[in-house]
């Protein structure tokens, strides 16, 4: 008996620029789900009777979604915001730095102060009870710090303590790259071309291609939650290039 065709599994997705002058291609990072949806509005004409007479159909409304199971700064320009990647550049946190308030002047410089970047926070080591930020002459359960520097100063009557610093440092590495998102003007739209394959396992392979030529993202959702991964998910909605193609399939039949 043979094995009618199927598609099994997620597959790859792959999304390329196509308004760059050289298009950047990029795997969407191990897909977890793809939904391409194709919704037309319908038309019906009636007499006197209660069904219509003849029914039409109107514009056609073509859109998808895609789930990713890895965290591609790529990927999300590519999809959704199309501006520029700065290589080698970005911020790190350093996450409860612990220190003890020292003597006259009070100040404790933090691992990183050469490259400080931002304050995030200071805590008691003992009660985990947060210190406020003042613009300087700490007194008790206050600090104050030069972001210039990345000194911190605290209250005289603390000294001894040992408190908790929570900060970021910028840094330089062939290793990274960051996105700062611009407020570009409306009507600035990167668009991509979305290229889909999936194979079932079978004693002959069947693989399921399709492209889809234009599109355009118009979400990118982010969500955390307890004892799961992050999943980047990807909204779009799809059009004809200008060779009028919307959309292709390439499916192992013959008819």
């Amino acid at each position: 008996m043979s094995v009618p065709f199927a598609a099994f599994g997620p597959g790859i997705a792959i999304v390329t620029r196509t308004d760059l002058a050289t298009p950047v291609a990029v795997n969407i990072g191990y897909a977890q789900d793809l939904t391409i949806d194709f919704s037309g509005t319908i038309k019906e004409l009636y007499g006197q009777n209660q069904y219509p007479l003849v029914q039409a159909r109107g514009t056609i409304k073509a859109t998808g979604k895609l789930k990713a199971a890895t965290i591609s700064g790529i990927a999300w320009n590519n999809v959704f915001f199309g501006q520029t990647l700065a290589p080698a550049t970005g911020f790190a946190w350093n996450i409860q730095e612990s220190h003890a308030i020292p003597g006259t002047p009070f100040q404790v410089t933090t691992t990183n102060a050469a490259s400080f970047d931002a304050d995030l926070g200071v805590t008691y080591s003992a009660t985990g009870l947060p210190l406020q930020r003042v613009a300087s002459a700490p007194a008790t359960g206050q600090y104050s710090v030069n972001v210039g520097t990345g000194i911190y100063t605290f209250a005289a009557a603390d000294t001894g303590l040992t408190v908790l610093i929570t900060y970021t440092n910028t840094i330089v590495t062939a290793t990274s790259q960051s996105l700062t998102i611009a407020n570009k003007l409306i009507g600035v739209t990167p668009t991509f071309q979305l290229d889909y394959y999936t194979s079932l396992n079978q004693p002959t392979a069947q693989p399921f291609a399709i492209r889809l030529f234009s599109c355009v993202g118009n979400k990118l959702a982010l969500a955390t939650k307890l004892e799961d991964f992050l999943m980047p998910e990807f909204d779009f909605g799809f059009f004809a290039n200008a060779a009028g193609n919307v959309f292709e399939g390439v499916f192992p039949q013959i008819s």
